[in-house]
């Protein structure tokens, strides 16, 4: 199905849903910051076309408290400071499911379907993200059993969510 917008609201009478990467860090300049914007100004330039809004990165800086709980819960809070309302919450976390692009896309298709008001891929810090963020995730995905540096982790995170918009615009940019 092709997704035109018709003023704001797509052809399902819904408003767009905003896709989005909540994050704890700044990414410095670099190869890995450099990648990370091509893809999202990929899927920037792509999301109308799948009755998307925009695509935005939005970031935190680390919590300087002492204890490893006491930063997660300072960075678990503003990193939901950061959420619309109603937001559609993605957790990355190693200890979550293993998904593979297509059932992601599926899950940005439904969120947008259901007008939610965004679609947030939230990465936590160098300490993981706090379990109260965790439990309000609608979905906990991890990429792989392995552990990502957290720049690399942003740049998975961005081109995962170009692949989704490509794969739900029936793009050949995914080939599986």
């Amino acid at each position: 199905m092709s997704w035109k917008l018709i003023g704001a609201r797509s052809e399902t009478g819904a408003q767009p849903v905003k896709l989005m990467i909540a994050a704890v860090g700044r990414l410095k300049a670099g190869p890995e910051r450099e990648l990370s914007a091509r893809y999202v100004e990929r899927s920037s330039a792509s999301c109308r076309a799948v009755g998307l809004t925009g695509f935005e990165v939005r970031e935190i800086d680390e919590s300087r408290a002492r204890r490893m709980e006491d930063r997660r819960a300072d960075e678990a809070r503003a990193l939901l400071a950061l959420l619309p309302d109603h937001a559609r919450i993605v957790a990355l976390d190693e200890r979550g499911k293993h998904l593979t692009s297509e059932a992601f896309a599926a899950d940005v298709r439904k969120a947008r379907d259901a007008a939610t008001s965004a679609y947030a891929l939230v990465i936590g810090g160098p300490d993981g993200l706090d379990e109260s963020l965790r439990a309000r995730a609608g979905l906990v995905i991890a990429f792989g059993a392995l552990t990502w540096p957290h720049q690399l982790a942003r740049v998975l995170a961005a081109e995962q969510t170009y692949r989704a918009i490509t794969i739900l615009a029936g793009h050949p940019y995914h080939r599986a």
